[in-house]
């Protein structure tokens, strides 16, 4: 992770024992899950999609579509709830996203979205949690 600090600090132990291998791999190491494989792709009901690592909310599901690209997809984060980097892995350069409260990775946003923002969050299934209303 950077080397910035977040209110919310686990220590690498404490990261393993809190999520999953799956979490782990994509939360803290920057990977990312086979697209489709995560049900939180198909959900529509109303609620909030919040960060499986520390728990803050960071999508509400009326700002949820579907992209057809194999991940959740949102064209708008609640305020403050995601920090932005350049990501220039895999030979191309993208925006990444993380967790404003504890850095970890959640996935990356581009410019190809649906109005009013123009912008797609596409963010790893196993790295949300969802709460209906």
């Amino acid at each position: 992770m950077s080397g910035k600090t977040f209110t919310v600090t686990r220590t690498e132990q404490e990261w393993r024992e809190r999520l999953t291998p799956e979490q782990y791999e994509v939360m803290r190491r920057h990977g990312t899950e086979r697209p489709g494989s995560c049900a939180l792709t198909y959900e529509k009901r109303a609620g909030t999609f919040s960060c499986a690592g520390c728990g803050q909310p960071l999508f509400v599901s009326t700002r949820k579509f579907e992209s057809g690209s194999g991940w959740p997809s949102f064209f708008e984060p609640l305020i403050g709830s995601l920090e932005a980097t350049q990501d220039r892995s895999h030979g191309m350069v993208r925006t990444e996203v993380q967790c404003s409260q504890c850095g970890s990775h959640l996935g990356h946003v581009f410019n190809d979205g649906p109005p009013p923002t123009g912008l797609r969050y596409c963010i790893n299934g196993v790295a949300l949690i969802f709460t209906p209303e």
